[in-house]
C-alpha cells in the first residue's frame, strides 16, 4: 500500500514541481495602466472633489482621476513638452478653472465616449450651485468650443455662449491669436487649430468624399474634406453640403496640408452657416 501511494505522490510532485518553475519564468502582471484606472474609476465616477487643476480644461478630483472638461479647448501650457509654446492667456484660463472648481465638489456627466488615449474622464461638469464649468468657461471667453464626432454632446449651448463671449472680445477673444481667421490667411497657419470663415465656391464628391472649395483652384486654395463614414452624421448627406454652396460659413478644426490648406470635418457641428 505504501509502495502505490509513493507511485502516485511522485508524478503529482514532478507535476507540481514543473508548474511552480514554468510560473517563476512567466512575466509579473503589468501594473494597471491610466486607462485601465480610468475604466475602474468611470464605473462610480459620477461625482468628486477637485484636488488640482493642471490648465484651463483638465483637472484631477480628489481620487486621482484626471478630467478633461469634454467639448471646449482652453489655451495650452506646455506641461512638460520640449519646445511647446505657451498660447496666450494660458495662465489665465487655468487661474479662471481654478476660481470655478478648485476644492469644490462637482457632478459628472457624460454624452458620448467617457475616456480618452491618456486616460482622462471626458465629461461635462457642474458645481452645487447648478454651474456648469464648461459653459462658465466660454461665457468668460477662456476657451473655444471643440467637439469630436463622439463627443458632441451640448454643442449648440456652447456655440452659442462662445458667440456671445467672442462678439463682446471677452478673454482670448480680444487677443489677435484666436481671431476668426479669413479662408484666405489659412495657409500660413498650417498645424494649428483655427476657426475660419469664407464663402463656398464649389461643393463636390469624389468617390463617397465630399469637398466643399472656398476658391477657384482646390489644389492650392482652402477645403473641407468629410469623409464617407462621416457624411451619414450630416442630415441628408452630400444635399446637406451641397446646400452650402454659395453660402458664407464657419468651420472649426486643425489646419492640415492636403494640396492646399484643408480641415476635415467629420461631424456637422464643425460647420456654421452665417447670415
Amino acid at each position: 500500500m505504501r509502495t502505490a501511494l509513493s507511485a502516485i505522490a511522485r508524478p503529482i510532485s514532478i507535476a507540481a514541481a514543473l508548474v511552480a518553475a514554468f510560473a517563476a519564468v512567466l512575466p509579473a502582471a503589468a501594473p494597471a495602466s491610466a486607462r485601465d484606472r480610468a475604466v475602474r474609476a468611470t464605473e462610480a465616477a459620477r461625482e468628486g472633489v477637485v484636488r488640482a487643476v493642471v490648465d484651463g480644461d483638465t483637472l484631477q478630483l480628489e481620487s486621482g482621476v484626471e478630467v478633461r472638461l469634454v467639448g471646449i479647448q482652453a489655451p495650452k501650457l506646455p506641461l512638460g513638452r520640449r519646445g511647446f509654446r505657451t498660447w496666450p492667456l494660458a495662465a489665465d484660463a487655468k487661474a479662471a478653472l481654478e476660481a470655478l472648481s478648485l476644492g469644490k465638489h462637482l457632478a459628472l456627466g457624460y454624452g458620448g465616449r467617457k475616456i480618452d488615449r491618456n486616460g482622462r474622464l471626458l465629461a461635462h461638469l457642474t458645481d452645487d450651485a447648478g454651474t456648469w464649468i464648461q459653459g462658465a468657461m466660454l461665457s468668460r471667453g477662456m476657451a473655444r468650443v471643440y467637439t469630436f464626432a463622439d463627443n458632441r454632446t451640448r454643442a449648440a449651448e456652447m456655440l452659442a455662449l462662445e458667440r456671445e463671449a467672442r462678439d463682446a472680445r471677452r478673454g482670448i477673444w480680444g487677443n489677435a491669436f484666436y481671431r476668426v481667421r479669413d479662408a484666405a490667411e489659412t495657409p500660413e497657419l498650417i498645424d494649428s487649430f483655427q476657426l475660419v470663415e469664407g464663402i463656398v465656391t464649389n461643393v463636390a464628391t469624389v468617390r463617397g468624399r465630399g469637398y466643399l472649395n472656398f476658391g477657384e483652384d482646390w489644389r492650392t486654395d482652402f477645403t473641407v474634406t468629410v469623409a464617407p463614414g462621416s457624411l451619414r452624421r450630416f442630415t441628408g448627406g452630400t444635399a446637406a453640403l451641397e446646400s452650402l454652396r454659395g453660402k458664407r460659413i464657419r468651420v472649426r478644426g486643425w489646419l492640415k496640408r492636403q494640396n492646399g490648406p484643408m480641415i476635415e470635418a467629420t461631424h456637422p457641428e464643425q460647420i456654421e452657416r452665417l447670415p
